[in-house]
């Protein structure tokens, strides 16, 4: 069985931006990819993280994980972008090879289970 890979770019955005802000970033990266023809696996917020060393006078930053699929042209435009932004502080993008990622669950979107839909005799 072969393994298609796909591509996992963290990046770092500064600790003292709103959250309204975060999500924006993280939906503004995410339309990037599918504009270029890249399949979005996975988006998550890891949170705000000490710093190993501090980075541009910060020593906290939001962590932010996107796991996309593609050819590897949208890597670039991805990275351009964040590249001008004055929020992210850093990011890294490295090429996997393993299986893809499970699709994560969010809470309050489960389906519901068939225990929870069976109703007991009175």
């Amino acid at each position: 069985m072969t393994q298609q890979p796909y591509y996992e770019t963290m990046y770092i955005l500064r600790p003292d931006i709103p959250e309204e802000e975060v999500e924006s970033h993280l939906t503004k990266y995410r339309d990037i990819l599918v504009e270029t023809g890249a399949d979005v696996l996975d988006n998550q917020m890891r949170g705000k993280r000490r710093l190993a060393y501090p980075i541009a006078k910060h020593k906290e930053g939001i962590y932010v994980q996107l796991s996309h699929n593609g050819d590897g042209q949208q890597v670039a435009v991805l990275e351009k972008a964040m590249r001008l932004s004055e929020d992210v502080i850093r990011y890294l993008t490295v090429k996997q090879d393993g299986p893809l990622p499970a699709p994560r669950v969010v809470p309050g979107s489960e389906p519901a289970t068939q225990s929870e839909t069976v109703e007991t005799p009175a």
